[in-house]
């Protein structure tokens, strides 16, 4: 019991200690930003999208049904 608490105080001290942790963290904190700004972006721009994709859709049918 006691070597089993020694083996977990020295994992965890190797993991308090290890730096890569810190970069991934940080590299999360940059993919969140950036996931953040890009759904903003997207719903500033859902007007003007549904609207390309309105006259797509209208181009389309018209192009299917030349007579209807």
């Amino acid at each position: 019991m006691v070597m089993l608490m020694f083996q977990l105080r020295h994992l965890l001290a190797r993991f308090v200690d290890d730096e890569k942790a810190q970069g991934l963290v940080e590299y999360g904190l940059i993919i969140g930003l950036v996931a953040i700004a890009l759904v903003a972006g997207l719903g500033l721009l859902t007007g003007s999208l549904q609207s390309i994709f309105s006259a797509i859709t209208s181009s389309l049918n018209k192009a299917a049904n030349p007579g209807g």
